[in-house]
């Protein structure tokens, strides 16, 4: 079987100027792209690198490809650009592994995630979104609970989450919203902060998913609200520790396994996904963000989260391709 690779790798990635300085965090590097090759190739597979992009494009056109494994972010600071890629096999017919162009766009879109989310019975932390800065005058936040989070709404792997983006009054949520707004070029996102566990669940498979894991990310010093901050995350070997299976109790566990799943299903996620929960001193655990294209490199919280639980990287790889590829039993015969 002939399978395309699709994927933005850091250097193919063109900046200007006026690019954030984590403008590259999403995107993979030469390492994760060849331990994914490696892994399909080491199934018995014949893999055959698209890249992403323009070259993407001109890829899939000319080559003679069964099926796409998919781990392209997309290009651009549009909220939808994780739909690109699967977007174009769809109009090509060409299967793909991970979630269709709607479930990606939506959940690039923290606020509609949240609301899906909420109306399905979900608890998640209060919010306000900030389109510019004339809205963001006109907001009393009087009545808003401190502290707050502040991010990028259409952002991932933690792209504008930084030491800083926790405040602790209107003030401080001016200043932070308007920087935000000027170097992101999207709508804000203030979130009620859950003084609680950060942890996050690894699925994969269909009807229904399996929750391969739940892990705590436990501060190694203990010094006041902790943030998984973008710094957090170049860091974690020396700033936090994982622990997997997380020790939580046994009611706080079911409702994470119950939320996963209900979010995985009312937001359509296919193959595999990474959810976000923060459990607040009532043990109650809050939703705050789902990824339907986990990163799959070896600093990824998935992989990580994985290995823990008695996985290998390269079985993590091939069982989020094998359960793509029961979507499609014509490729099973090629």
């Amino acid at each position: 079987m002939k399978i395309g690779l699709a994927c933005d790798l850091k250097e193919a990635v063109s900046l200007n100027q006026d690019s954030p300085e984590d403008a590259l965090e999403e995107y993979d590097s030469v390492e994760t792209v060849e331990i994914i090759k490696s892994a399909l190739e080491a199934a018995g597979q014949t893999v055959i690198m698209l890249g992403g992009g323009r070259e993407f494009l001109n890829s899939i056109l000319l080559k003679d490809i069964d099926i796409v494994f998919n781990i392209a972010e997309g290009r651009g600071s549009y909220r939808s650009r994780e739909a690109q890629v699967p977007s174009v096999l769809e109009m090509l017919d060409i299967p793909y592994s991970g979630s269709d162009p709607l479930c990606l766009a939506i959940c690039l879109d923290k606020p509609l995630t949240k609301k899906l989310v909420a109306q399905a019975g979900v608890p998640t932390p209060r919010w306000q979104t900030i389109e510019d800065k004339r809205e963001l005058a006109e907001i009393d936040w009087h009545d808003f609970l401190f502290p707050a989070i502040v991010k990028p709404a259409h952002e991932g792997s933690s792209k504008g989450v930084r030491s800083t983006s926790l405040v602790n009054n209107p003030e401080q949520v001016r200043d932070t919203v308007s920087r935000l707004l000027e170097c992101y070029r999207q709508p804000v996102m203030v979130e009620e902060f859950i003084d609680g566990d950060e942890v996050t669940v690894g699925m994969v498979g269909n009807q229904p998913p399996k929750v391969i894991g739940i892990m705590r990310v436990l501060p190694r010093k203990n010094e006041g609200h902790f943030l998984y901050s973008l710094e957090v995350k170049r860091d974690w070997q020396r700033l936090v520790d994982y622990e997997c299976p997380a020790r939580l109790n046994g009611e706080s566990a079911k409702k994470i396994i119950a939320s996963s799943l209900k979010a995985f299903d009312i937001l359509g996620c296919r193959d595999f996904a990474r959810l976000d929960f923060r459990v607040g001193a009532d043990g109650v655990p809050y939703f705050i963000e789902i990824n339907p294209l986990p990163g799959l490199g070896t600093y990824s919280d998935l992989v990580i989260m994985a290995k823990k639980m008695g996985w290998t990287h390269e079985g993590l790889i091939e069982a989020v391709f094998n359960t793509a590829l029961k979507r499609y039993p014509q490729c099973v015969c090629v």
